[in-house]
């Protein structure tokens, strides 16, 4: 078994700090103007960035925590826990920021109040939207790439560094919210209905409410061991074939612990004319060749076997079965 240094994702940080420091300016001045011009819908975006703000921390901290090195009660390391706290967080948007606008919208309908001064609330929108949308920006960059954008929604899907997807999909959110916010607040001034400033903030919180459904799925396969990505595995199979007294890749197994972070079983057969000290050099130099193409393995297993003994073995369905 080998372990190597786990890497981080400094622009994951960066993104991070980026989108809390526009969330804390801008959930100032959304409860500033809920409180001048008795909106609900902009109450409930008052909400939304508090939930934003909080969810941006635990996110550092699960950053944090992950980086903590392996011991005996962990022996492959902490690198789950941010997949941990990300999910925490998918469930802080759906419980706090969906509930609460939701609910506040509800109380806005069955007893509506006539927003007050509504230029407020524009000068406020505009200003909020003007933050998330630089932070939204910025996260969308560090995400993307050069990779084109019809590519982004599977991106997310297949993503194994939740920080990042999770502030995209927030700031997403909160400017798709902002708009709601708007719309509502205006056409409740100009209609005199006030009741659409609630229907407003309850669709602030659909919104939520889908954006963390999204959050928790992606998150929790993750947290229960999600496999590294096909090309990953398919090097790792291919640098072990190619290996001078490999005769056969029986079988391979990978665990994503971490974003930057992964766990390697294999189950090779080697030539039978291998001696020991040749089978352990053999194993030892296989094992650098796998660290220097890929550093984000952490932690690898390598198992001498025959096929015929990891077949007779093996379960029927096995995952990890390499055709010879």
């Amino acid at each position: 078994m080998t372990r190597s240094t786990p890497q981080t994702d400094h622009a994951s940080n960066m993104v991070i700090y980026v989108a809390l420091a526009g969330n804390i300016l801008v959930a100032i001045s959304k409860f500033v103007a809920a409180a001048i011009t008795g909106s609900s819908a902009m109450l409930s975006e008052g909400v939304h960035s508090v939930v934003d703000c909080t969810n941006e921390i635990l996110l550092l901290y699960g950053v944090h925590r992950s980086r903590n090195l392996p011991d005996k009660d962990h022996p492959i390391g902490y690198g789950r826990e941010v997949y941990f706290w990300s999910f925490v967080v998918g469930l802080l948007i759906l419980t706090f920021g969906a509930g609460v606008s939701v609910y506040e919208g509800i109380v806005h309908i069955r007893e509506p109040r006539p927003v007050e001064s509504p230029h407020v609330t524009y000068i406020v929108l505009a200003l909020a939207f003007l933050f998330e949308g630089f932070s939204w920006a910025f996260t969308l960059k560090k995400f993307r790439g050069n990779r084109p954008y019809s590519a982004l929604f599977r991106m997310i899907i297949h993503s194994k560094d939740p920080p990042t997807f999770i502030v995209l999909l927030e700031d997403s959110a909160a400017m798709l919210g902002l708009l709601i916010a708007f719309v509502g607040v205006y056409l409740s001034v100009a209609l005199d209905m006030p009741a659409l400033d609630g229907v407003a903030s309850i669709l602030i919180g659909i919104t939520l409410a889908l954006t963390a459904l999204l959050v928790a799925r992606e998150t929790k396969g993750l947290l229960i061991g999600e496999a590294a990505s096909a090309k990953i595995r398919d090097s790792i199979v291919t640098l072990a074939q190619g290996t001078v007294g490999v005769s056969q890749v029986n079988g391979l197994i990978t665990v994503q612990t971490a974003p930057q972070q992964i766990t390697v079983a294999m189950s090779l057969e080697f030539d039978d004319s291998l001696r020991v000290p040749e089978l352990e050099a053999i194993v030892i130099a296989l094992e650098n060749k796998i660290r220097n193409g890929h550093p984000e393995v952490a932690t690898l297993f390598i198992k001498p076997q025959s096929h015929e003994h990891y077949d007779r073995l093996r379960p029927q369905d096995d995952p990890g079965y390499i055709e010879p």
